[in-house]
């Protein structure tokens, strides 16, 4: 029997011929990613009396969920961490100004390859599988340990396959596929599991929308999300990637826990309802949702393509009176180019402000909370009971087609519709 790509990245890093599911490894990490939150993983290695990390050159360290800093704790908590990564040596450091936020940043500055194990503090760390890396989320201690010893244990999880054969209809994105996985199999639907994303519609999605699947994966439960490296990937790596990598495929004869298979011209724009990114139905069901506020951008959804999308339909329109219509590029290597492209123009003019890359209101952290019994549609990757602010507003999920469409009539509406 055959090994899956998750399965053969987890033996390579074991360094054994085959491993199974449910077996119980010690596995090498080729990286250890984190953010502002972070700190708290630099304060257990401090009470382990680690006076030094693995790698200086394999960690990877942003600051992106209270830039910039909103509160006096957030700035005191920068503080630390600056103090932190000085002491400690960590080379690949994005400061404010400078990065972006770290489902994004690392990518584009080219230190995620097929191949790796790669590891952090933050759930969507799965988001890494678009390059056909093993990437999972770990709690602050297991990365303090990662971060001392360059390795864990971990269970091999089993795999789920998802197909979709043809190819995608005008305006379904990757974020589209992703809410209708979702939507199928529940928030537990892949408990632990690899979520392998496959098909003809998958070899033709641009990397952007792969990003945004296996940013996802982690909402139906998953342990991570995956696509097999292709010539969209190599082309993504390129002049990106300094060092050799290695691209796992997975064997014909591969075992799967279970395989679905959907036709993907079949599925229309998508949005989760609230409260849960499983609630999902096609947008053109959805009834007069009047909204407060639409935000477009952040790790699941500000990728340059993103923000191409969203503009297309808000050039030379407005948002609706009443609307908060707020803009988030991942990074600012992203804003740079929206600038050049004269997409920041147009979003300016469509009245939205354009913030720097933060993860501020999707954690309903800061630049963008909810009053009582606020409504709004958003690119991000949750809709959970007080996600966004008060635990009396409501959160929709949508692509970035669907947002901007919806910013410009007032409530949500399919883009199709507007086009």
């Amino acid at each position: 029997m055959g090994l899956t790509i998750t399965e053969k990245i987890l033996s390579h890093a074991a360094g054994a011929e085959r491993v199974s599911p449910g077996e119980i490894i010690n596995a090498k990490v080729d990286a250890v990613i984190g953010h502002d939150i972070t700190t708290a993983a630099f304060r257990e290695l401090e009470k382990m009396k680690v006076e030094k990390v693995f790698d200086k050159e394999k960690i990877y360290f942003t600051v992106d969920h209270f830039i910039p800093s909103p509160t006096l704790d957030a700035a005191a908590q920068l503080k630390d961490l600056n103090g932190y990564i000085k002491r400690y040596g960590i080379k690949h450091w994005f400061g404010q100004g400078w990065g972006g936020i770290c489902h994004a940043i690392f990518p584009e500055a080219g230190l995620i390859r097929p191949g790796m194990i790669v590891v952090g503090s933050d759930s969507h760390t799965c988001t890494y599988g678009a390059l056909g890396a093993f990437s999972t989320g770990l709690g602050a201690t297991d990365v303090a340990a990662a971060m001392a010893l360059g390795e864990l244990w971990l269970k091999v999880p089993a795999s789920m396959k998802f197909s979709f054969k043809n190819q995608v209809g005008p305006m379904v994105t990757g974020k589209d596929l992703i809410l209708y996985t979702i939507g199928q199999i529940g928030v537990d639907g892949a408990l632990y599991k690899a979520m392998e994303f496959s098909g003809e519609a998958i070899r033709k999605l641009p990397i952007d929308d792969r990003f945004t699947m296996c940013n996802m994966a982690i909402e139906a439960g998953a342990k991570n999300g995956i696509i097999e490296p292709d010539d969209i990937t190599r082309d993504y790596l390129q002049g990106r990637v300094k060092h050799a990598y290695s691209i796992f495929t997975s064997d014909a004869d591969a075992e799967y826990e279970t395989e679905f298979t959907w036709d993907a011209s079949e599925i229309r724009p998508m949005v989760a309802q609230p409260h849960s990114p499983a609630h999902v139905i096609p947008v053109s069901e959805i009834k007069h949702v009047k909204l407060d506020q639409v935000v477009i951008g952040l790790c699941t959804n500000g990728h340059i393509s993103d923000l191409r999308a969203a503009a297309s339909i808000l050039k030379g329109k407005k948002a609706a009176s009443g609307v908060r219509l707020l803009v988030i590029p991942a990074t600012q290597r992203i804003y740079l180019e929206a600038v050049k492209e004269g997409l920041i123009e147009t979003f300016i003019e469509a009245g939205a402000m354009v913030c720097p890359p933060t993860c501020g209101p999707c954690l309903g952290g800061h630049m963008g909370l909810l009053a009582d019994g606020e409504v709004a549609l958003s690119t991000t990757n949750r809709n959970f009971v007080s996600r966004m602010g008060h635990k009396g507003s409501k959160v929709y999920l949508s692509s970035p087609y669907t947002a901007a469409a919806s910013a410009v009539a007032g409530y949500i509406i399919d883009p199709t519709e507007v086009a």
